[in-house]
């Protein structure tokens, strides 16, 4: 005879046989080792930026993928992409006096992840964006700097998060 504690233990066995929407599959291309990032182009008159997020870019695969960074010579992949613009946009003005309380940088990105052994493209993205925002105003007086940072580091998550496996 089947008593409910048994009923339950054999929908909960089932729902983990049947997977409830899970998987235990890669994340990442598992026939790729190596990745070489290229230091991206910048189209945007923000110069420096260009360095910022390369350098994010890269902590990010070594972080977050199996990858591991290699000089262009010995990589099996090569990620590359432009800064194609930075602007900024006010977001909100002090009440008093009218100048600006919030400002919102953004950072729009083109790149592109090719297999060196086959010539094959693995993922393309253009018009990639993300934000950053700061509030140059008292009692915060933050830099752009902020919100530089802010951005980079969306972008370059982003950037490695589009390097998974397409499900």
């Amino acid at each position: 005879m089947i008593t409910r504690a048994m009923t339950g233990v054999l929908g909960a066995m089932t729902m983990i046989v049947a997977g409830c929407g899970y998987s235990n599959a890669q994340l990442y291309p598992d026939d790729v080792q190596t990745v070489a990032v290229r230091i991206f182009a910048n189209k945007s008159f923000y110069r420096g930026t260009e360095f910022d997020l390369t350098e994010a870019i890269v902590k990010q695969v070594e972080l977050q993928t199996p990858y591991k960074v290699v000089p262009s010579d010995y990589a099996q992949t090569l990620l590359e992409g432009t800064i194609v613009s930075v602007d900024q946009q006010q977001l909100s003005r002090r009440s008093t006096g009218g100048s600006p309380q919030e400002l919102e940088m953004r950072i729009v990105v083109d790149f592109h992840w090719k297999d060196l052994r086959t010539g094959e493209l693995l993922r393309e993205r253009k018009g990639f964006t993300r934000v950053g925002r700061y509030v140059p105003t008292s009692p915060m007086r933050e830099s752009l700097e902020i919100a530089q940072h802010e951005a980079v580091g969306r972008l370059a998550q982003g950037v490695v998060s589009a390097m998974q496996d397409v499900w």
